[in-house]
């Protein structure tokens, strides 16, 4: 049974920075695409980055240049660290994986994921 945890979520200010990890046990294949999604209150859930098995990463624009995906495969962690975070970045956000598909379509929404975590809450305040 495929399971994924995320934490790290928390409240900050505006500038400030936070990583978000997600624990992801029972996925035993080689091939796969994990991502990190968000989804504020009013709104849809959106891509924010994903990560296939050959390392590309792709980001959404509104997080390019600030987030980071990373997979620490010895550990089976997902991470994401989110630099110089913004109001509008305040929701929850959940990890997700899947055997393999292209992120750039996961990013976008055109593909989901099968496999979802419960999600971790963030607030940035001004």
């Amino acid at each position: 049974q495929v399971q994924l945890v995320e934490s790290g979520g928390g409240s900050v200010h505006a500038g400030g920075s936070l990583r978000l990890s997600c624990a992801v046990s029972g996925y035993d294949s080689r091939t796969y695409c994990m991502g990190w999604f968000r989804q504020a209150p009013g709104k849809e859930r959106e891509g924010v980055a994903a990560i296939d098995d050959d390392g590309l990463t792709i980001y959404a624009d509104a997080v390019k240049g600030r987030f980071n995906i990373s997979l620490d495969s010895a550990e089976d962690v997902l991470y994401l660290q989110m630099n110089n975070l913004k109001p509008e970045d305040s929701a929850i956000y959940y990890c997700a994986a899947d055997l393999w598909t292209d992120p750039r379509r996961v990013v976008d929404g055109r593909r989901n994921l099968r496999y979802w975590g419960h999600g971790t809450q963030v607030t940035v305040s001004l």
